[in-house]
């Protein structure tokens, strides 16, 4: 096939009217999860030729998943965006067979051999140029485009003003832009630091985040030995590390490292929610979440957000808001979030120099596996003690449904328990009657198979005290944080990591005898019945179905007026 005539393939790739939701999935409970929960497309692929060789896929899930996404309406674009060896040619044909059979809606590449070779072998399928390749001109894209494409994944170092241009200048081939996820602290994936760390070559799919350990700083003495610096109490005002490049003379670059180690290299995730507006105004074709290796509650939650801000706009784009979206979004386990490239320069924001782990005020408690006529049964991820709030998120619904709970009924014997631990898969049963202001027919109509049951999470002080340092990050970013706010978060984020404290807390509390949030939980006795909650209660009462007072509410309306 000639190169005007792939061209001229190209160009017949219709472009969609709307941008598209693209969810990723890592086994086939993700996919059924994405389409539930929203997504317009799907992207998956095997592990041993896609990028993640944790990837829970073979060919046979491949083909189930296809068809199951094709009969709910959805497209499904499969990856083959490893960079190849000679070793991983020889699965090429078998892989081309089975994929054009069960007919994908794009097949995703970075590899210009196995492009060629898909090219070749199976013309009838759409490719996409993955983010592996680095796109991040409107040059790359035209040539991209001249060999066959009909969407490019640009880079994520691309800012917007760059994608606006690129948008502008190449009008008939669709583009995809990552929204969220992970972000890599390398050029694009191009990592070499765990194939040198690990022998995990990144660009096979087998990363061993390295950029994400901790590291600590040695001292080299005078005799040639070397021993690694303790420091203390006594000796922490004595020493400052820094790094002076030869081309820099004189201009010193502080590490900054504790008893825990060094996070230098650690980057925030990536959310494009606040600048959603810009992506969707330009005609972006493919908005892209990553996270084939999270879970399904990952899955659910970000695709809900991201469906509802969607549809939102489109709606009404001049009132669109994203603080509704972003507190959905912070229940969602994170690193803290970053516009990373969006304005073109990477800030100090981007990166958290403190700790690196993954964690929200929520999280999966557990999903619904049946629908009775009198009850939810609930196959139970996390641990559950009594008195925790439950959401149960609705794909249907705006507002979570809530509910606390003080007990809990096995399943399968009807035994009642105070405390549920998983591991053996356990079941609970959780009656209608339970939920005193809801309609059951409503509540088995909103509430099918697969969704997701969210709680309460209980925090230690070094992670409460991140959460609200990450968030100032943001909003800093977004140029309506306070500089000395995020200072004094710092400190007390660096007093709380190194007080190193245990005690776990939720926001609301747990038991009665604690108290009660004012925000109306079913389940909750002290919120229904006490006397001081009685304007809380009709308040609530003018809420739609499900709908919880807000936390300004709560504390504002609520507590002012019973206090």
């Amino acid at each position: 096939m000639s190169v005007s005539e792939t061209s001229t393939l190209a160009t017949r790739v219709k472009r969609p009217e709307r941008s598209e939701l693209l969810m990723p999935a890592g086994n086939l409970e993700k996919l059924k999860m994405a389409v539930l929960y929203g997504a317009d497309a799907i992207y998956m692929g095997t592990p041993d030729m896609s990028l993640r060789t944790k990837s829970q896929m073979t060919l046979e899930d491949v083909v189930e998943g296809i068809e199951f996404a094709h009969a709910h309406g959805k497209r499904v674009y499969l990856t083959l965006n490893l960079f190849s060896h000679n070793k991983d040619i020889d699965k090429l044909p078998q892989y081309v067979e089975t994929v054009r059979k069960v007919k994908p809606d794009g097949l995703i590449v970075a590899d210009p051999g196995v492009f060629m070779f898909v090219k070749a072998q199976a013309p009838e399928l759409e490719l996409h140029v993955s983010t592996q390749a680095n796109v991040c001109s409107w040059q790359s894209v035209k040539f991209w485009e001249s060999q066959g494409a009909s969407l490019v994944v640009m880079g994520r170092e691309v800012s917007y003003p760059e994608l606006a241009e690129v948008r502008e200048k190449c009008p008939d081939l669709k583009l995809e832009a990552f929204v969220h996820g992970s972000m890599c602290m390398t050029y694009s994936g191009r990592c070499l630091l765990s194939n040198f760390m690990a022998e995990r070559g990144a660009n096979q799919g087998s990363c061993a985040n390295s950029c994400r350990w901790k590291y600590k700083v040695h001292m080299k003495l005078r005799d040639g030995t070397v021993r690694e610096l303790k420091l203390s109490e006594e000796n922490l005002e004595l020493f400052d590390f820094f790094l002076e490049e030869e081309q820099r003379p004189g201009e010193l670059m502080q590490i900054v490292e504790d008893e825990r180690g060094s996070y230098i290299l650690n980057s925030r995730d990536l959310c494009i929610m606040p600048k959603l507006p810009d992506y969707l105004s330009i005609g972006v074709d493919s908005l892209k979440v990553e996270g084939r290796g999270k879970s399904p509650y990952y899955v659910a939650l970000v695709a809900r957000a991201y469906r509802m801000a969607i549809d939102d706009w489109y709606e009404d784009p001049d009132n669109w808001d994203p603080e509704a979206y972003m507190e959905e979004l912070a229940t969602v386990p994170n690193r803290g979030y970053t516009l990373a490239f969006h304005e073109g320069r990477l800030t100090n924001y981007a990166h958290g120099y403190e700790e690196t782990s993954t964690f929200a005020e929520w999280e999966f408690a557990g999903m619904v596996k049946e629908v009775r006529d009198d009850a939810f049964v609930v196959l139970v991820k996390n641990k559950l003690e009594a008195g925790d709030v439950f959401e149960f998120v609705s794909p249907h619904l705006r507002s979570p449904i809530p509910i606390r709970l003080y007990e809990f009924e096995d399943a399968k014997n009807g035994k009642i328990k105070d405390v549920v631990n998983p591991g053996t898969n356990p079941e609970i049963r959780i009656p209608f009657s339970l939920f005193d202001h809801e309609d059951p027919g409503l509540l088995a109509q909103h509430v099918p198979v697969m969704t997701v049951v969210r709680k309460e999470r209980a925090l230690t002080p070094a992670q409460w005290a991140r959460l609200k340092h990450d968030a100032e990050a943001h909003e800093l970013e977004l140029g309506t944080g306070d500089e000395g706010l995020y200072g004094r978060k710092n400190v007390k984020l660096q007093d709380a990591l190194d007080a190193d404290q245990t005690k776990r807390s939720t926001k609301s509390p747990r038991l009665g005898t604690e108290g009660c949030c004012g925000r109306g939980c079913n389940g909750c006795t002290i919120f229904w019945n006490d006397p001081k909650y009685e304007k809380a209660r009709t308040l609530l009462a003018k809420n739609e179905q499900g709908k919880l007072l807000t936390k300004q509410q709560a504390q504002q309306e609520v507590i002012k007026k019973v206090s």
